[in-house]
Parts: structure tokens; C-alpha cells; sequence
């Protein structure tokens, strides 16, 4: 039904679910730096003050984003092998990494942790509690699943090349090809690994996850 003209249409209601999930968008395709307050009201048709009846600033703003980030990852059930828990959410944690790039640098450093951000972390402890771990082999356990899931994710994000075809080309074409003439066993490592057909670093995070869970494994079965 239309509305008759002279009466007002009222405006869409704030809320601050709508403006993390507009927040998150802005960062996702343009970067965290480029999410300003003033730019983040902008886009949601209002006036900058009125994030503040929300958020008071742009650090809570930021706290909700990350949560929103690991409301999003698969978490670990604690009846469940924990090998098998971890492998699955570790890698949820780098598909969910993939679709936030911007917000890797944050996961970990909230100092007002949201609901998810402790519910993620309350269902990885318990996961490995439940696995007879020791306290000490917890606390090593999951830092070091996190290390590497968080250390692949960065590489992946700062190499120079996507593709094994990129890379094969910044080998052939570039500089960087001719200095590995003086290195034998770089040159074997690129004949023998890049320059194979299909290569793809991001290949390498399963395997490698599977070493690191084996690592883990080894040490818990080696106390039994």
C-alpha cells in the first residue's frame, strides 16, 4: 500500500547488530583501516553520533566485529575424538580467517572479549580436557594448533604469488630466480616442489596441521 504523501516514512532502525554487520562488510572489502566511524555512519544513513547510543567507541565497536568472527567458527565438541575436533575446527578457523582477512592481527587481542570469543575458547579447553590432558599439555596443545593455524594463514596473506603458476613465473622471469643458482638445495626444492604441475602452497595447511596434531598426539600418548 502506498503512503500518502505528507507523512513522514520512518527511518530503519539502528540496531547494533546492523552495525556490526555493515562494519564487518566495509572491513571485508576495503580493510580495517578504512573503517572510520564517520564513513561506517555513512553508509548506514545516519548521523555518526548515533553509533555512539551503540558503541561507545570505536574499540567496542571493534571487540563486537571479532566476536561476530568467532561466532562464525566451527567449535570443538568435547564428546568427540579430540584429533578429530581440532582438525575440524582449525580448519573452520582458516576458512572463516579467509573470508576476515583484517581480522587475524585482532583475534587474540581483545581485552573485553565477547560471548563467542569465550565460548570459542571455553569449547577448545574443554575439548582437551576431556582428552585426559594434563594442564600443561592443554596450554602447550592449544597454542601450538593455534600457532600454526595463525602463522599459515599470515603466510598465505603476505606471499607474493597466489598461484603455483605465479610463483613459478617470479622464479623464471624475476631476479629472485637467478639468485637461487648459488643455493643447490633451493634449487632442488623449487625443480622438485613449485615447478611441479599443480603445486599450491595453500596445499600444504592440512598436512601440516596433520604433523602438528601427531606432534600432540605422540606427547599425550608418550605420559599414558
Amino acid at each position: 500500500m502506498a503512503i500518502p504523501r505528507g507523512i513522514p516514512v520512518p527511518a530503519r532502525k539502528l540496531t547494533p547488530q546492523a552495525v556490526v554487520t555493515t562494519a564487518l562488510a566495509l572491513a571485508d572489502r576495503h580493510g580495517l583501516e578504512a573503517l572510520t566511524m564517520r564513513g561506517l555512519a555513512r553508509e548506514l544513513g545516519v548521523e555518526a553520533m548515533s553509533l555512539y547510543h551503540h558503541f561507545a567507541s570505536k574499540d567496542a565497536l571493534l571487540d563486537a566485529m571479532v566476536d561476530r568472527v568467532y561466532a562464525a567458527i566451527l567449535l570443538p565438541e568435547a564428546s568427540g575424538q579430540w584429533r578429530a575436533e581440532l582438525r575440524r575446527r582449525s580448519v573452520s578457523v582458516r576458512q572463516v580467517l579467509h573470508a576476515h582477512p583484517w581480522a587475524l592481527p585482532l583475534m587474540e587481542s581483545r581485552r573485553a572479549p565477547g560471548p563467542a570469543n569465550l565460548a570459542y575458547h571455553e569449547a577448545n579447553i574443554a575439548c582437551l580436557r576431556a582428552a585426559g590432558f594434563t594442564p600443561e599439555q592443554v596450554a602447550h596443545a592449544y597454542a601450538m594448533v593455534d600457532a600454526f593455524v595463525y602463522g599459515f594463514v599470515l603466510q598465505e596473506a603476505t606471499l607474493p604469488f597466489e598461484s603455483g603458476d605465479e610463483a613459478a613465473a617470479m622464479i623464471e622471469q624475476d631476479a629472485f630466480g637467478e639468485a637461487l643458482a648459488s643455493y643447490p638445495n633451493m634449487v632442488w626444492f623449487t625443480q622438485e616442489v613449485i615447478l611441479v604441475p599443480g603445486y599450491s602452497f595453500t596445499r600444504e595447511f592440512e598436512p601440516g596441521l596433520d604433523l602438528v596434531l601427531d606432534g600432540i598426539q605422540s606427547r599425550l600418548s608418550s605420559t599414558d
